[in-house]
């Protein structure tokens, strides 16, 4: 379908799914790289990696968000 043809309320289904899923985007990130960080800290019994997994997570998951919805 092209933009010509596309109706107005699509458009803004578009904009309320991005709405959603870029903020889900960005605790999925956290919550992944978070637990692998979680992981290695118990397993190499430190302190470290849990909070730099949940700022990787956070920075790949707002670059993958912005990759998808920021054009």
């Amino acid at each position: 379908m092209s933009a010509q043809e596309r109706r107005p309320e699509e458009d803004g289904r578009d904009f309320a799914d991005a709405m959603w899923s870029v903020p889900s985007y960005l605790l999925a990130g956290m919550a992944f790289y978070g637990g692998l960080g979680w992981l290695l800290d118990r397993w190499l019994d430190m302190s470290a990696f849990f909070p730099i997994g949940i700022v990787l997570g956070l920075v790949l998951a707002g670059y993958l968000a912005y990759r998808k919805f920021g054009r």
